[in-house]
């Protein structure tokens, strides 16, 4: 790997973990672009290439990734929760979670349970991936 390559990585790095430490705080393109210390055009165009979603993607599936732990794990309401992980409106909130998690909100809170299986297994199975299906698949895992 060239050392160009290397330090493009590490400045979308830089961003993608300010994304997962602010995912509550309004974040825009033009913030993260001057994290990673590129254009904003830039920026856009080598995290998709990097990460394989755009960021806005990567930090909503990031609010509804911590949105399904609130769900499962408190009693908040689902409007609570929407505004709690960085959602401006209940309506965007849902519409997102269910194109991610294919249930809406509620509905995953209802079939949702506490599972008795070690911690390293349930995130791997209830991380909602890029298309939104869970890995069916021990090789799809890996």
């Amino acid at each position: 790997m060239s050392r160009a390559v290397e330090d493009t990585n590490r400045r979308m790095l830089r961003a993608r973990d300010a994304m997962d430490r602010a995912y509550a705080q309004p974040l825009d393109v033009p913030a993260l672009a001057r994290i990673a210390h590129v254009s904003e055009a830039h920026f856009s165009r080598t995290f998709r290439a990097t990460f394989g979603e755009t960021p806005h993607r990567y930090l909503q599936r990031r609010r509804v990734e911590r949105a399904m732990f609130l769900l499962r794990e408190t009693d908040h309401s689902v409007t609570d929760i929407c505004f709690e992980v960085g959602f401006g409106s209940p309506g965007t909130f849902s519409r997102t979670f269910r194109e991610i998690v294919g249930r809406s909100p509620r509905t995953y809170r209802k079939e949702s349970t506490s599972m008795p299986v070690p911690t390293c297994f349930a995130m791997v199975w209830l991380r909602p991936s890029a298309c939104g299906a869970a890995p069916s698949t021990r090789e799809d895992v890996r």
